[in-house]
């Protein structure tokens, strides 16, 4: 009785082990965004444009600070949010987008949405199985 006591008093009984609680998951490191000066950025764009289909455009870029400004006309509404993509993948921190569409493309993208007319692009690595 007086071993059973002790025990108790040290904590030493007989008891199953306690599982540790889980660790809580460790969050991988982020990584710091890399600044590249005005000249990097700008010959990165100019890398793209030259494979892009826009190129065609003669959209002017200019980086001052980070900042992006693209000029000129655009005769596909698209085209205007495809040079500010390709600006801010190319490190831009932020884009000042001048391009003006058309006026035709403007009536064209206005025609098609009247009509109810929508273009998807669906790309499948394999065909279609026919049930």
């Amino acid at each position: 009785m007086k071993l059973a006591l002790l025990l108790l008093a040290l904590g030493l009984t007989a008891q199953t082990p306690r599982a540790r609680p889980p660790e809580p998951a460790k969050k991988a490191p982020v990584a710091a965004p890399v600044k590249l000066t005005d000249a990097e950025i700008q010959a990165r764009i100019q890398a793209k444009l030259a494979k892009s289909k826009i190129g065609r455009n003669g959209f002017r870029f200019s980086t001052s600070g980070g900042v992006t400004t693209i000029e000129g006309r655009a005769s596909v509404v698209q085209h205007k949010g495809a040079a500010t993509r390709m600006a801010k993948s190319a490190g831009a921190r932020a884009v000042i987008n001048d391009i003006q569409i058309s006026e035709e493309a403007k009536q064209k993208a206005r025609a098609n949405l009247k009509s109810g007319k929508r273009r998807a692009q669906i790309k499948r690595g394999e065909e279609r199985s026919q049930p």
